[in-house]
């Protein structure tokens, strides 16, 4: 069963996976960050050097948001280009007249992280390992008036129903569903973005994930007019930047969600093979039913396993800092079929070594 929480002083919500790729991790192969390899493609690349041309103009960002709202079939005035996803959570944080906000845990934390900058008090449901962190959307109480989940969840890997998290909306709440990894689930089955007829949902989504870009910095969020336009009036002028707004309106083509669907279909594969491996390990527990690009273990000491694979080439993100988990949960990002076997029998020395 989900559990209800306030604490919000046990867990580091600023800690992400690209800590773990930082200083001393030269070499390291990366498990910890879930961008997928191989990216930028050269096209993007090019077309991000392209715009290179046009930095003595400020930022416009209309062919970007066209491109935008015609690849998920709404108007333009449902769609704000953001810097990034988490700036959309900033401007939801800051810009809506919220008074009590829930997050589903466990999941990505910056959008925790805005809220209680801004100056709010969270509450936290918390999904349970029992349940395979499925989501209960009679959970949530009654009386939140803004709801963050992410869809499918960072870092269960869980994909929820769209109609159960349809069911959060309330008339005079804001239901906020992170989709950043959507894209990377093969036909998007699930995916609430385009959907008009859910009230008060707002959906972000971002291009870091499948394109590589976040360095770049380039979101976007879906959402009733009204909200767009409290959001947009709380962003500085030209948010976005001219390679960004270039990269978003690349990445809405055909050919690139074309590109895009291809490599969900692939990452599907690879989990796959990944999850079966680790199914060989007694000392392993998984949440089977992943679809993003990563898989979420639990074992005995992970923090010392997670140590011990440094020590022989590889990086993966601890899960002590997302809410509902401890030092005995790791984040596994899907690689190739021939880094996996590596890590596979990196992972069985590890276990080994540590005494698991």
């Amino acid at each position: 069963m989900a559990a209800m929480s306030t604490r919000g002083d046990l867990h580091d919500l600023r800690h992400h996976g690209d800590v773990e790729m930082r200083d001393g991790a030269e070499g390291l192969i990366d498990l910890a960050v879930n961008v997928r390899t191989g990216t930028p493609p050269e096209w993007l690349r090019a077309r991000i050097a392209d715009s290179l041309c046009g930095l003595a103009a400020y930022p416009d960002g209309r062919a970007a948001r066209a491109a935008v709202a015609a690849r998920h079939g709404l108007p333009v005035e449902r769609v704000l280009l953001t810097a990034g996803a988490a700036e959309a959570f900033v401007l939801l944080a800051r810009a809506l007249p919220v008074k009590r906000p829930v997050i589903v845990h466990p999941q990505f934390t910056e959008p925790e992280s805005a809220l209680r900058d801004a100056g709010h008090s969270v509450r936290r449901v918390l999904l349970g390992v029992a349940d395979g962190f499925v989501l209960d959307p009679g959970a949530v109480p009654e009386d939140a008036d803004l709801v963050m989940i992410g869809n499918p969840t960072n870092p269960t890997s869980v994909l929820h129903p769209a109609d159960a998290i349809a069911k959060l909306a309330r008339p005079g709440r804001t239901l906020v569903v992170d989709e950043a990894f959507m894209d990377a689930v093969p036909g998007e089955p699930e995916a609430l973005a385009g959907r008009t007829d859910v009230p008060g949902l707002v959906v972000l989504r971002s291009l870091t994930k499948t394109w590589g870009l976040a360095g770049l910095r380039i979101g976007y969020v879906l959402a009733e007019p009204e909200t767009v336009a409290a959001l947009g009036r709380a962003q500085p002028l030209w948010p976005v930047s001219t390679p960004a707004l270039a990269a978003a309106e690349a990445c809405m083509s055909p050919d690139a969600l074309a590109e895009a669907e291809r490599a969900a279909c692939r990452t599907a594969v690879e989990r796959a093979h990944l999850l079966a491996g680790l199914a060989e390990f007694e000392e392993i527990r998984t949440v089977e039913a992943a679809r993003g690009p990563f898989v979420l273990a639990h074992m005995t000491r992970a923090d010392a396993v997670r140590a011990r694979l440094r020590t022989l080439g590889f990086a993966t993100r601890r899960g002590d800092t997302f809410p509902g988990l401890d030092t005995d949960w790791l984040r596994l990002a899907v690689r190739d079929r021939t880094t996996t076997n590596r890590f596979l029998q990196a992972l069985d020395q590890s276990l080994t070594a540590v005494g698991c």
